[in-house]
């Protein structure tokens, strides 16, 4: 039995640096999941962006529309805009926009505006156009 289990184990030079023949296995182990988790994260944000991008409207808004939509709904004020490329030295995204916002500040704030639907960004564009 002890000649068995000697065998599995790799020798002690063999092993990465910090890593001793008792957890070698384990180390192995977690190794393959960090990078089994990794890649699942590349694969879904290679996913959620594209698919976000067509439930805000991507195909009739650019990005940049998107953007300042997004902003007039969160910060409830029609003013704001996205502004590309952003100024350097400019103030923090959505600084301008703070003082509109009809969130309820608290231990865990509540924002102050409904849940976007599906292009709903789209028809309140084309509504902000007609105005």
């Amino acid at each position: 039995m002890t000649k068995a289990s000697s065998e599995d184990r790799p020798a002690e030079d063999e092993l990465p640096l910090g890593t001793t023949s008792t957890y070698a296995r384990m180390h192995k182990w977690i190794k393959r999941g960090v990078f089994v988790c990794l890649f699942a994260l590349v694969v879904e944000g290679a996913f959620t962006v594209p698919a976000l991008a067509i439930w805000y409207g991507w195909p009739q808004l650019s990005f940049q529309e998107i953007c300042s939509e997004l902003m007039k709904v969160r910060y409830s004020d029609d003013t704001l805009e996205c502004e590309y490329p952003y100024p350097l030295f400019g103030p923090p995204e959505g600084a301008a926009g703070k003082d509109t916002a009809r969130d309820e500040w608290g231990i865990q704030p509540t924002p102050g505006w409904e849940r976007i639907g599906f292009r709903e960004l789209v028809r309140n564009h084309q509504e902000r156009e007609g105005r």
